[in-house]
């Protein structure tokens, strides 16, 4: 007997402006740095940080960076989100809807949960496009497909994507792309930059209540006590992407980028470490982003602008961004084996 329920894939991420301008911007930062899980402090004192310390100054110097990366389709962000949409929806067949949601910004997450209901979903599996776990991006935007579900009479059933910073679909996709850049560019170096977050994040994710920053080493597996740790499964992604693309311990460092404010951020930071590289003689480095599916402001701009300009300017020969997964073959097929086993674990007789 054919199942009553249809299932359908929201992919989930975090979002960006609709142009390279003050105003869009300005709208894209303010619905992003509202979020109580990304700046976790008291209400009245994140409104008067963003109103009178971050909304006047930072949309200009974020459009202008915008600028030097947005594309003619539109953002850096959205295109590739938008390829790696259709590939995942071509692959899965019609059987099961595909739909794009971003945290922040369009196509909002509501948005995409009403265009499945629409096409008669009633089963979705959310899926955050965010490899390694944290509160302010997997955690916040669950929260929003759970708002968005709940705001639906004919509320729909939720399933999530784990979050995959170890699983092989997703280390093999990313080794496969960076292998053919690092092998003619012979990098002295290969820095894994991972996007930052403030230490206090990383303690009220601690489930144990007294793992983190206990001891130096205590990012260096990930375990039952730091299962919901951040930084131990960035450490546990470089790991594979060393394994699998033969560096040495020598040969690759880890380093966080993207912080914001005063507060303690984990460190070490990429801004940073780049310079020190150079200082101690290394002259051409590879920089890998993987806590980013595909490239954005962060990777496109950030690095490999900003930071190749620093590291050049402190002594570097060269640096080189190895690009993001965006809506490569490989990635696309891994991608689509790990929603195909959600969809199988939660419904046998889904068509994924």
């Amino acid at each position: 007997m054919p199942s009553p329920h249809r299932s359908g894939v929201l992919l989930v991420n975090l979002g960006t402006p609709d142009a390279p301008d003050v105003p869009s911007v300005r709208r894209y930062l303010r619905e992003f740095l509202s979020d109580p899980k990304v700046i976790d402090i008291n209400p009245v004192a994140r409104f008067f940080l963003l109103e009178g310390a971050i909304l006047p100054f930072r949309p200009a110097r974020s459009a202008a960076a915008y600028q030097k990366v947005w594309l003619s389709q539109g953002s850096p962000l959205r295109v590739h989100a938008e390829a790696l949409g259709a590939a995942v929806r071509e692959a899965l067949g019609p059987e099961v809807p595909v739909e794009l949601g971003m945290q922040y910004g369009n196509p909002s997450i509501a948005w995409g949960m009403k265009a499945l209901q629409g096409r008669g979903v009633d089963r979705v599996l959310a899926a955050p496009l965010f490899p390694q776990f944290a509160t302010s991006s997997t955690g916040s935007s669950l929260e929003k497909v759970f708002r968005a579900a709940s705001a639906m009479w004919a509320m729909p059933s939720v399933a999530t994507l784990p979050p995959f910073y170890d699983r092989p679909e997703f280390l093999d996709a990313f080794a496969e792309i960076a292998r053919p850049v690092l092998e003619p560019f012979a990098a002295d170096h290969v820095l894994f930059s991972f996007h930052g977050l403030p230490e206090r994040h990383l303690r009220k994710a601690d489930v144990s209540g007294n793992h983190c920053f206990a001891s130096e080493g205590c990012c260096d597996a990930v375990g039952p006590e730091n299962r919901a740790c951040y930084r131990a499964q960035c450490f546990a992604t470089a790991r594979g992407l060393a394994s699998r693309l033969g560096l040495a311990k020598a040969q690759y460092s880890v380093s966080f980028q993207s912080r914001l404010g005063r507060t303690p951020w984990i460190k070490p930071f990429t801004d940073l470490v780049l310079p020190e590289l150079a200082k101690k003689g290394v002259r051409r480095v590879a920089v890998m982003c993987p806590s980013f599916v595909a490239d954005c402001l962060e990777t496109l701009e950030e690095i490999g602008l900003r930071a190749r300009a620093d590291f050049k300017a402190a002594g570097g020969e060269e640096l080189v961004l190895v690009p993001s997964l965006n809506a490569n073959g490989g990635w696309v097929r891994g991608l689509v084996a790990m929603l195909r086993e959600q969809l199988r674990a939660w419904d046998p007789s889904s068509p994924g």
